[in-house]
């Protein structure tokens, strides 16, 4: 059963509409505070206010406990409680885990980053976008602006009691061929999301090699099983991964290859060898940053999907993007299906 402790949790997240509990405050009050001071992150370690960053990351390392003590939260309470109490308090507490997930990789981030300005946030969203409590003071803290569709999804029928992690990409994730974007994380997301033959980078390889500042992992219990690629300005991005990046995967991966065996499979080959199609330049002009995203089959919480979309529009935001656009394919109805849950 839930211990005394868990229960107590449980209460202090939900306390009154206009007054938190204790762990509850903790998290909006650290949240706050590391949003406002991120421009300590940057501060070289040598220079005489280092200690800003010193603090800055303490305080991170103590909201992401925070965080991690809440999800758990969720997991124990499907797992433990009883029908009739689970189907009462798991949607509200599964808004609030799917907020924090994309909150903790939201500062996770801001950790990666050598900021040198205050983050842009432009308009903020309509007050009737904002729900109450803890969930819509949280919802204010993330730069997403006006995306309010990603905050009201009904919660699954048959709750889950799956643990996440979402986190940046590291550095560790990069190791391998950089060309192709070769890596453990690429590889088995291959693996997972496409029913084509794992041919590295097909999936992130020029978000890895180009833009991995806006690259978030999804993890559960048996690794990484989600992405959300991002570039901040998709014009140059574009240009460069069809200048640069493509001629030098066509060169690794000529189109003889597939013809052979099945080992890698002529679509996968072809996949880099087909021309990419021209975005409009009105379309570029409304919104300036691509967007890739995608879940593995085992992924069935369209909750741990919606954070990877909440963390990465936050971090595309806080620098500056007015707007987001996707590429995919006519027929690819899986994508699209994908794409129109998250709204």
């Amino acid at each position: 059963p839930l211990t005394l402790e868990e229960v107590r949790m449980l209460v202090e997240l939900f306390y009154l509409p206009y007054q938190h509990g204790a762990l509850a405050q903790q998290l909006l009050e650290h949240f706050r505070w590391l949003r406002a001071n991120s421009l300590s992150v940057g501060v070289p370690a040598t220079a005489p206010d280092a200690c800003g960053g010193t603090r800055w990351r303490g305080q991170a390392r103590s909201f992401q406990r925070l965080c991690a003590r809440t999800c758990r939260l969720h997991s124990r309470l499907v797992s433990t409680a009883g029908r009739a109490l689970l189907y009462d308090l798991h949607p509200y507490l599964w808004d609030i885990r799917n907020l924090l997930l994309a909150a903790s990789a939201f500062v996770l981030w801001l950790g990666c980053q050598s900021i040198s300005a205050p983050m842009l946030l432009g308009r903020d969203a309509e007050p009737w976008a904002r729900r109450g409590g803890l969930f819509g003071e949280l919802q204010a803290l993330l730069p997403v602006g006006n995306s309010c569709d990603l905050f009201y999804h009904p919660p699954p029928l048959f709750p889950s009691s799956q643990l996440y992690l979402l986190r940046p990409l590291l550095p560790l994730d990069k190791l391998g061929d950089e060309e192709g974007g070769c890596s453990e994380v690429s590889q088995v997301l291959q693996a997972q999301l496409s029913h084509a033959p794992p041919l590295p980078g097909r999936l992130l390889g020029s978000f890895l090699s180009l833009s991995p500042e806006y690259t978030f992992v999804l993890e559960d219990e048996d690794g990484p099983c989600g992405y959300a690629a991002g570039a901040l300005h998709a014009e140059g991005f574009l240009q460069q991964r069809d200048s640069s990046w493509l001629p030098a995967i066509r060169h690794k991966y000529p189109p003889e290859l597939g013809t052979g065996g099945a080992a890698l499979g002529q679509e996968a080959v072809l996949f880099f060898h087909a021309e990419p199609l021209a975005v409009p330049q009105p379309v570029l002009r409304r919104f300036p940053s691509l967007v890739q995203l995608g879940t593995a089959p085992r992924v069935l919480d369209v909750g741990a999907s919606r954070s990877l979309a909440l963390c990465l529009l936050s971090a595309l935001r806080a620098n500056g993007s007015r707007g987001v656009f996707c590429q995919v394919s006519d027929s690819d109805r899986q994508q699209l299906s994908f794409y129109s849950k998250l709204g």
